[in-house]
């Protein structure tokens, strides 16, 4: 049987959320998503600035054209911009994927949007690409981050200490989570019925 490659642009469609392949026509969008939170100003993230999203946009399709992402532009329940997703660290030999770089405007943060993007997003790793296992990373001080990827039902696989340098020149302790193929019923159940109690 022949998979689809995990670079090949697909758009997923939930109730809260569509993630569709990122373009540089949604750039004001993306713009106007950003300034709602003032996102860039978290130290521990790597959000774009309104005046970098153009670069952004760029710099995630060059990744894409070399086959190492699959960006996604986040749109909430209305079509309206929400934030970027994306497939990163995409090993197609093992079937294995990261899923990061996600920011949102904070309009849409702590609501169902963010749930369902990810059990998309995940479905469509395991049921359509079958891939073995999904990661998930972020910085050691983003507690908002770990704590919405272990409500997930994402297993810790350890840190990544001194794992990269930041652009204000600080070392990033990195925290690596997993969801593997055998995990992912489970999850997809404690998922659904997250998604059935959010209003």
């Amino acid at each position: 049987m022949t998979l689809p490659r995990i670079t090949s642009p697909v758009t997923l469609t939930g109730r809260h959320v569509r993630l569709v392949p990122l373009d540089a026509s949604h750039h004001d969008g993306l713009v106007d998503a950003v300034r709602d939170g003032a996102l860039w100003n978290l130290w521990y993230t790597a959000v774009p600035t309104p005046e970098g999203m153009a670069a952004e946009i760029q710099r995630r399709l060059g990744l894409q054209a070399a086959a190492g992402m699959l960006p996604f532009t986040v749109l909430d329940a209305d079509g309206k911009v929400a934030g970027m997703t994306t497939y990163m660290n995409i090993d197609n030999a093992n079937q294995r994927v990261e899923i990061g770089s996600t920011w949102y405007a904070q309009r849409v943060q702590r609501s169902p949007l963010n749930t369902e993007a990810k059990r998309l997003l995940l479905a469509h790793a395991f049921e359509q690409l079958q891939c073995i296992a999904v990661e998930f990373r972020t910085h050691r001080f983003n507690q908002q981050s770990r704590r919405a990827i272990e409500r997930l039902g994402a297993q810790l696989d350890g840190i990544l200490r001194n794992h990269q340098r930041a652009a204000n020149g600080t070392l990033r302790d990195t925290v690596v989570y997993s969801i593997t193929a055998d995990e992912w019923p489970t999850v997809r159940a404690h998922l659904d019925f997250q998604l059935a109690r959010e209003r």
